[in-house]
């Protein structure tokens, strides 16, 4: 057993010491998930990947009464994925609300690479969702390689397929999903 999954079933028998164990050891792939899913947000993203994985962990492991239980790192870092996903999508949400300045579009000074859109992942999302109704294998390995930045051998391993049918279910889910983001 690993230190990660050691540490993951202490903090689900109560362990509070063990969640700040846990950190350190996880940190960096956590870092290198986030930092992987803001290359591709639009310049003046108000998250960075050290919020990121601050915000994602602490829904995570954060407060006993939310923790959740995980059955070994993998599944930590498949739900470390799905929770930054949420967190991105809401945070998309919540810069096109009136309040939050709506429709108006920021400037950038540098305007260095070619961005997605808050409206595109807001249609991502919603296409998504739709595919997790139909094909819930193949939204999952979608979410775990475009949000969670893993690779499609990582992500066959987390799902429990083999990487060819994994790759099978990505170039389904990549057609499926660019379809009806252009509807």
């Amino acid at each position: 057993m690993s230190e990660v999954s050691r540490l993951l079933q202490s903090i689900e028998k109560g362990d509070t010491h063990a969640a700040e164990k846990l950190l350190p050891l996880v940190y960096h792939e956590l870092r290198r998930l986030a930092a992987k899913k803001l290359a591709r947000e639009k310049p003046g993203q108000t998250l960075d990947a050290t919020g990121l994985v601050h915000e994602a962990y602490l829904r995570l492991v954060g407060k006993k009464e939310q923790a959740r239980s995980f059955k070994d790192g993998s599944h930590f870092f498949a739900a470390a994925a799905q929770a930054m996903r949420r967190i991105l999508i809401d945070n998309a949400r919540r810069k096109s609300t009136a309040k939050a300045g709506g429709r108006l579009q920021r400037q950038s000074l540098a305007g260095l690479a070619a961005p997605v859109p808050d409206e595109e992942l807001l249609a991502l999302d919603e296409a998504l969702a739709k595919l997790a109704e139909q094909e819930p294998a193949k939204a999952k390995l979608v979410e775990l390689r475009y949000f969670g930045g893993l690779s499609g051998e990582q992500a066959a391993a987390v799902l429990g397929i083999s990487p060819t049918t994994a790759d099978r279910y990505w170039a389904y889910a990549r057609a499926w999903l660019q379809a009806k983001v252009r509807d």
